[in-house]
């Protein structure tokens, strides 16, 4: 019989026995529910059985990991329960998982002109009897050209699209009580494991609520984010107006040469956009100061640029400043709790001193304006002076732009305030959204190693505390935003891929990094790769692969 080795101890087990049922034994000794096993150094699924020898470990629903596959799970449930509350009679309806508001699941479904709240009844109560019956998952490996032909016969044809591009001669096909579907990524044995759950009506859609990773059994309320909403339903808007909905779609494109247009277009309805938001600047006279505020990696610097030669249209004269200049010296900044410098936290910034300068140029008085040395930790004064004229604009750029501390004293009409982030809606087909928080790790992969010399193992070991600081001090103040700019690029992630993937194969098998390196290598392996010659200078894809025109 197989010997496994568990928190140092070994024990027996039968060949053939499940991982689940081995979960099960130790599941008191945790507080979240056990969704998946460590094996070997190998993640693996519960439904999956033992072989051989070997060392396990366990992952809960509080892991990131564990996390993902319970919101999998759940969009598999709720896609097989519209298909069984549906009148058989009527053409089949077809689920669409578009993007995520807060943790919430914004998903369209073709095939009805109106959902109804008896719709969504029937639906939560469909998937509420899914949990309670404890249906099992399983999980075959197919040849790539059977798994292809399910999915043609179930009429998912983005899915047969988006296989015609694979490299692997085989596919993962998941199968819930006869409906076949595929996941990007690991699932749970069984139905019985997402008891909790909520099905919403949104919009022009259904909202799929979900627990949030760190409170795993609990259903936060829905908090509406009407102005995120509307930029994720423009992004969709362009995205059709290109003919790209999937990456399948942006395969078939790039394999017909239509690539350069595409890249075009894109660009163009973002200058566009970029344009309509200096109009409403300009448009607002008392605004003297522009506060940018956005996540890592979303382009904020490249976008300040471009917003601001558009503001020069409108005659108006902008200073771009980076509240990164009112750190506070290195010996003054606050520490974590592991001892660590923390830079994300308002209280890093001089934030006295910042409202002192700008009430001194609100007031037409000429300031010497800071600037921070990274190498020394110090603030420095380099005789550059500032006064505002009539025309002129201040474009500062900072993750803490949108909180009203930090710019305590300025009166609310002097500010225009823009939240950006890359807010993906390019979907790997259906069912697999392609997560925002991927496509900035991969632009900071990116970026960090051409910048800074930083290595992939490096940038994916911090980004969790980023990740934080982006909860606490950025996503909070999105909706306060006077306009909102996405700056995500349907193309961009077949540019990436090729400055990514050699970035992330350096990373080594026994560091705790290589599984995301390896989930993302997976990701990107879906897209064919784009040449980055091809992209205008002034892209905002530009300030992560180099050669841009701006100073990024």
């Amino acid at each position: 019989m197989p010997i496994i080795v568990i928190k140092g101890e070994k024990k027996e087990y039968v060949k053939g026995t499940t991982f689940e049922q081995i979960a099960e034994e130790y599941q008191k000794e945790y507080t979240d529910r056990i969704g998946l096993v460590m094996f070997n150094g190998k993640i693996r699924e519960l439904m999956k059985k033992v072989e051989k020898d070997g060392v396990l470990s366990f992952i809960t629903m509080g892991d990131s990991i564990g996390h993902q596959s319970y919101v999998r799970t759940a969009i598999m449930m709720m896609i097989k329960a519209v298909h069984d509350i549906s009148d058989p009679k009527q053409p089949v309806l077809r689920t669409k998982v578009e993007f995520t508001i807060g943790y919430g699941y914004f998903c369209t479904i073709k095939g009805i002109r109106q959902i109804s709240q008896d719709f969504v009844d029937k639906l939560n109560a469909r998937m509420q009897e899914m949990a309670e019956q404890d249906q099992p998952i399983s999980k075959h490996v197919y040849p790539i050209d059977d798994a292809t032909e399910i999915f043609r016969r179930q009429g998912m044809e983005d899915k047969v699209k988006l296989f015609r591009y694979r490299r692997s001669s085989e596919v993962n096909v998941y199968r819930l009580d006869g409906f076949c579907d595929y996941f990007y990524g690991y699932m749970l044995p069984s139905t019985s494991y997402v008891p909790y759950f909520r099905v919403e009506k949104y919009k022009s859609g259904i909202l799929l609520v979900l627990p949030p990773q760190n409170r795993s059994s609990e259903i936060v309320p829905f908090a509406a984010r009407d102005k995120l909403f509307e930029q994720l339903m423009l992004s969709n808007e362009w995205g059709d107006k290109m003919g790209i909905d999937n990456v399948g779609d942006l395969n078939d494109e790039i394999c017909k040469g239509g690539i350069n247009d595409l890249i075009l277009v894109q660009e163009a309805l973002q200058e566009r956009r970029i344009g309509q938001i200096a109009e409403h600047i300009d448009n607002s006279p008392d605004v003297k100061f522009v506060m940018i505020a956005g996540p890592s990696s979303s382009g904020k610097t490249t976008f300040s640029h471009r917003l601001s030669i558009q503001l020069r249209t409108y005659g108006l004269v902008p200073h771009p400043i980076s509240l990164d200049n009112y750190f506070k010296n290195r010996e003054f900044t606050p520490r974590d709790a592991e001892g660590n410098y923390n830079f994300e936290c308002l209280e890093a910034l001089d934030v006295e001193q910042f409202n002192q300068d700008m009430t001194k140029l609100l007031n037409g008085e000429k300031v010497e304006m800071p600037t921070f040395n990274f190498l020394t930790g110090k603030r420095e004064m380099n005789g550059d002076y500032l006064q505002l004229g009539k025309d002129d604009v201040l474009v500062i750029e900072g993750i803490h732009g949108l909180n009203d501390k930090m710019s305590y004293s300025l009166p609310s009409s002097s500010k225009f305030r823009i939240y950006i982030s890359a807010l993906t809606t390019l979907n790997i087909d259906a069912h697999n959204r392609i997560s925002t928080t991927d496509e900035r790790l991969l632009r900071r992969i990116v970026r960090d190693a051409r910048t800074r010399g930083a290595t992939a193992k490096h940038t994916i070991g911090m980004w969790g505390s980023v990740r934080a600081g982006e909860e606490q001090n950025i996503f909070p103040f999105q909706e306060s935003a006077d306009e909102m700019f996405n700056s995500a690029q349907i193309y961009e992630l077949a540019v990436l891929k090729q400055y990514a993937e050699p970035l992330l194969f350096r990373i080594e098998k026994d560091e705790p990094e290589y599984y995301e390196a390896k989930r993302l290598l997976k990701f990107l392996d879906y897209f064919i790769g784009v040449d980055s010659t091809q992209l205008p200078h002034n892209s905002i894809c530009r300030e992560f692969v180099g050669g841009s025109c701006f100073n990024v």
